[in-house]
Parts: structure tokens; sequence; C-alpha cells
């Protein structure tokens, strides 16, 4: 009986920057090696981060990629070590990854199936590759596939007619909610389809809108999951194969419980928020705090993420601002112990006004002098993050981004959205949720009835369905591409569809201007969701 072990380097790397992800590499190779490693495992297109997008395109890719390939190489002796880069052969690119032992590279396998959806643009930087590549790890026959590969049946059934015993999984596999749950059915299906045990590594980090949540993994050749890394945290973690007479079964190790679907979302946008600020060299962010649930719901999130001593949250208030927002903001912002100050907006907004009283001359109110306000506070969050070097994070969530519930350069200037791809029901569960871990959230922001205060006695739902109503149109028409039609014969009052599709269709142009944010769901706003802003598509089937 022989055990092989097995590291799964479940890293963080920086898209770009080529020298320090190598770095990574060579410290995790050797960190493997004096844990009695046989072999160490790295996500996919690890040398430049992932995903790279256009950076591919740059000329002085290739030599910075053979270089860092020849620093790889130097530091395998006595260990085999997968790692993933972009190389280019006979003029064609491909998504790769090279097996190095023994002071060298061995051999290099290039992504079947190359995947061109949702957040994926792989077809327009890449070949497709259309071979196995096996080879031997303490004298057992391996193979290796990347990402999309192991979601498809060929793959596999060539390592199987190769003689492979046990397939390794590189991936760059982005979250959404219940993503863990998917892989994990998908890696059981392979594993029996192979009748080898797979070992699936992720990666983990957040790269823009993207958050990479790890959850690698071990499954025997039944299916069985036996090993589970924890989400959202980076880590060498070991796993154990043992190889007896001709079989190779998967050890039993820890296995970490997926998170479930709230706590996992949460972490996603901690993660999220964390990564964007850090890799971006931020000093801290600065958010406007009103009193509701969404700015609420920000800032517990950046505070978790960034530290209390790294987060400013500004109260901006108007004479429209009720006693109960401002006293909840300070509630909050003292729970969390971040910097706060208030700073009205009333004599900005009177500037505006006789600025403009001979051009708004004889006109009547209507939404300009609301959205002045929201501009007026915009402004000052962005001479903030100017002065200090803060990101200002802006608090708009996926419902209102949806049907334009916003203002262009008020509530939506700033850099990163938090909450952009979090419907407002979920808002309310997942500050609930927070508020579970520890009471940060005044119970008064969640169960009063939403307002974005810009006129008296002011209520989301005068302009809007009800959230819950909202919500699941807007996912029928959003994330599951139902038509009007479709959406009514669901039970859904035609008025209230029509009306919300007409809103996200006209809303398109405030959508290409506003910040980007952690992607949480199947089909958010930003690389999976191209639509044109002019157009007159109409609605129906």
């Amino acid at each position: 009986m022989t055990v092989i072990s097995i590291a799964l380097a479940q890293v963080n790397p920086v898209v770009g920057d080529i020298p320090g992800n190598t770095d990574v590499v060579l410290r995790c190779i050797d960190q493997a090696r004096q844990q009695g490693a046989q072999a160490v495992l790295f996500p996919e297109l690890m040398l430049t981060g992932y995903p790279p997008e256009d950076l591919l395109l740059r000329p002085s890719l290739d030599g910075r990629i053979d270089a860092a390939i020849e620093q790889v190489a130097a530091a395998s002796r006595g260990i085999v070590a997968l790692v993933g880069y972009p190389r280019r052969r006979t003029g064609t690119l491909y998504n790769m990854v090279g097996v190095f032992a023994d002071g060298r590279l061995i051999s290099e396998y290039a992504k079947q199936y190359l995947p061109n959806y949702q957040v994926f643009d792989e077809k327009r930087y890449f070949g497709s590759g259309n071979t196995p590549c096996l080879f031997e790890v303490a004298g057992v026959r391996m193979a290796v596939t990347i990402c999309e590969d192991i979601w498809e049946t060929g793959p596999m059934a060539q390592a199987r007619d190769g003689g492979a015993r046990v397939m390794l999984a590189i991936n760059a596999s982005p979250f959404h909610r219940n993503k863990q749950l998917e892989r994990t059915d998908v890696i059981a299906r392979r594993a029996r389809e192979g009748r080898m045990p797979v070992v699936y590594l992720n990666q983990v980090g957040g790269q823009d809108e993207l958050v990479f949540d790890g959850g690698s993994m071990v499954v025997d050749a039944n299916g069985t999951l036996v090993r589970a890394t924890p989400q959202f945290a980076e880590g060498l973690y070991i796993a154990e194969l043992e190889v007896r007479d001709t079989t190779v079964h998967a050890l039993p190790g820890e296995v970490c419980e997926p998170l479930a679907l709230l706590p996992s979302i949460y972490e996603a946008l901690v993660l999220g928020v964390r990564d964007y600020v850090n890799k971006n060299g931020f000093k801290g962010v600065v958010l406007g705090l009103s009193g509701g649930i969404d700015s609420a719901l920000t800032l517990a999130v950046a505070a978790d993420a960034l530290g209390p001593d790294r987060v400013e949250a500004v109260m901006m208030p108007f004479r429209y601002t009720s006693q109960l927002s401002r006293d909840d903001a300070a509630d909050q912002a003292n729970r969390l112990g971040v910097k706060y100050q208030s700073i009205s907006i009333e004599s900005i907004y009177n500037a505006f006004m006789a600025a403009l009283e001979t051009e708004f001359d004889g006109l009547a109110l209507d939404k300009t002098e609301e959205n002045i306000q929201a501009r007026a506070r915009g402004v000052l969050l962005m001479a903030i993050s100017n002065k200090k070097g803060y990101l200002v994070l802006t608090t708009g969530n996926k419902s209102e981004m949806a049907v334009g519930y916003c203002t262009l350069y008020g509530d939506m200037a700033g850099g990163f959205d938090v909450l952009k791809d979090v419907p407002k029901t979920l808002v309310f569960e997942l500050s609930r949720y927070r508020n579970s871990l520890s009471p940060v959230i005044p119970e008064t922001v969640i169960t009063r009835p939403p307002s974005a205060e810009l006129a008296p006695d002011q209520k989301d739902e005068d302009s809007l369905p009800p959230y819950p109503v909202l919500d699941r149109i807007l996912e029928l028409y959003i994330e599951d591409d139902e038509s009007a039609e479709a959406i009514i014969a669901a039970g859904f009052n035609p008025e209230d569809v029509y009306k919300v599709i007409r809103m996200v269709d006209i809303n398109e142009y405030k959508r290409r201007q506003a910040a980007i944010g952690v992607r949480i769901t199947r089909r958010g706003f930003g690389r999976d969701r191209r639509y044109p802003v002019t157009n007159r598509w109409k609605p129906g089937h």
C-alpha cells in the first residue's frame, strides 16, 4: 500500500501580476515539499490571474510567461507541480496547465472546452486543445483538466481510456448562489463515469465583479465526497490517495460543509469588497449612510471586509430626512465603530436652486429637485474620496438598478456598488443574517418601509410594485430571460409586468454608467448581461 499526498494551493492571485503570482507559486511549492507532498496543484491561469481579459493581447505576454515558467521549472525538484498559464503554440494562444517535475516542464495540457457564456469570453482569446495529458505521480498514472473540461464528459473519457487512475482538475470557477452544490454534483458524476477519484482545486479571491470562493474538494471513484476545503479562505490543503494493488482510493479527510445560502452570499460580498479595495490600493472607503437598509448593509459589509478604522460613513441630511433616519445612522456607526459625521446638504441645495432660478422660472417641481439632492450628496462623497484616497461605495441594490430607481451622478456616483447584484428582498434577509452574528443594524432600519426620503412622506412602493413581486418579476425577466407573456402566465399582474419590463429596458443607459459590484446571481448587470442602449425591441415572446 502506498499513500500519495497532493497539496491543493487554494490561493488568491492578482490579475496581471505575473512576478507576484510566480512568487506565490514558488512559496507554495516549497511549503508543499516541506509537508511531504508528492504533487501540488495551482489554479487555472495562475500566472496571470483569472480572468486576464485583454491583457492576453499584450505583445509582451509571451516573454513574461516564458520567464515565469523557467522559474517554476527550476523550483520543481522533488515534487510535481501543476500550474496554469496562457501560452502560444504555432501562433495560437491556449489556456494551458504545465506539469513540472525534476526541474523541468515535462508536459502541457490545453483546455478543450472554452466557455463563452455568462461571464466567460474565452473563445475571444484562446484556441481549443483536443488531446489528454497523462503523466505519473509516485508511479500512478494521472490526468489533468482545466475548469470547464470537468463539466463535460469528453475529457474524462479520454483520461479513462488512456489508463489514468486519478483526475486532477484545476479551476477558476466564480461564485454565484448555490454554485458549490452544483460543482459537487458535477464532480461526483465525472468520478463515477471515469471510475477514478477526482481532485478538484478552485481559486479564491475577488476580481472586479467576480468572486472565487475556493471550496476545493476530493471525490472518490464512487462519487463520494471525502475531502472539502473551506470556502472563501486561502490555504495549502493536503489530500491523500491510497494506492492498493491496481486501485486508487481517496482517503477520508476533513470535509468542510458548504456554507448555507445567506452566509455564502455575505462572505462573497465581504471578500469582493476587501480584494477590490486592497488590490487597487485604496486607503479605505467612504459611503453615504442614509438611515435606510441598503446603506446599512453596505456599511456592515465594508466594516467586516476592511475593519472599522478604514471605513467612513457620512449622513447627509436634508429637510425631508426624518429624525429616525438620523438617529439610526448615528447608532449604527457607533455600533460598528466607524468614523461618522453629518454634513447637511441644505445650503448646497439652496445654492443650486438659486443658480437655476431663471432657468426653472415657471416650471413645476418634479424629479429634478429630487435628483439635485442626490447629486449634492454625490459631490460631497467624491470630494472626500479625492482628498483622502478613499473609494466611494455606492449603495444601490439590484432591484433599484434594474428599474432605474437611482440617480445618475447622485447616489450612483462612486467606484464600487456592494449590493449591485443583490435584490431588495435579499437585502432584508442578509441584514437579518448579519444581525444574527451581532446586532450592528438597528432593528427599525429593517422593519420600516423603504424610502429614498427625497420628498415628503415618500415610500418606494409609491413608484414600484411591492418588492417581493418586483424581485420575482425581475428574476424571471433578467436571470431566466422569460418573455412578458410567460411571466404573466406565471400569475403576475399584466400591468405590473409590462411596467417593470419597460423600466428595465429604458434604463440600460444608466446601468452602463454605474459602478461595478459583486456578482452573486447567475446573471448580474455587467459582464454577463449586455443589451444595446439604443434599440426598439418590444416586450413579448
